[in-house]
């Protein structure tokens, strides 16, 4: 049975720090051929971790106010995931 992904949000470029709409699964789309670093801080600004976008669809699992923030342009919204 194939996943399913229900959007909750509008899909929009990160490069600032972003709760995602205060989503808890987000879904990152990188189209372009590099990599990209999201750092993923806690509500008082502390840095939880880093993660290395590849091209294509990634997702990413954070407390709803945990922050995202990428070092350029990744598209990314919050979205459920059923399977």
């Amino acid at each position: 049975m194939p996943s399913i992904v229900k959007v909750k949000g509008t899909e929009a470029g990160v490069t600032t720090a972003s709760t995602v709409g205060g989503a808890s699964l987000v879904r990152c789309f990188n189209a372009t051929a590099s990599g990209i670093l999201v750092t993923q801080k806690d509500s008082g600004d502390n840095t939880i971790g880093t993660v290395t976008v590849g091209s294509g669809v990634t997702f990413i699992k954070k407390d709803t106010t945990d922050t995202l923030t990428a070092a350029s342009s990744v598209l990314m919204v919050g979205v459920a995931h059923y399977t």
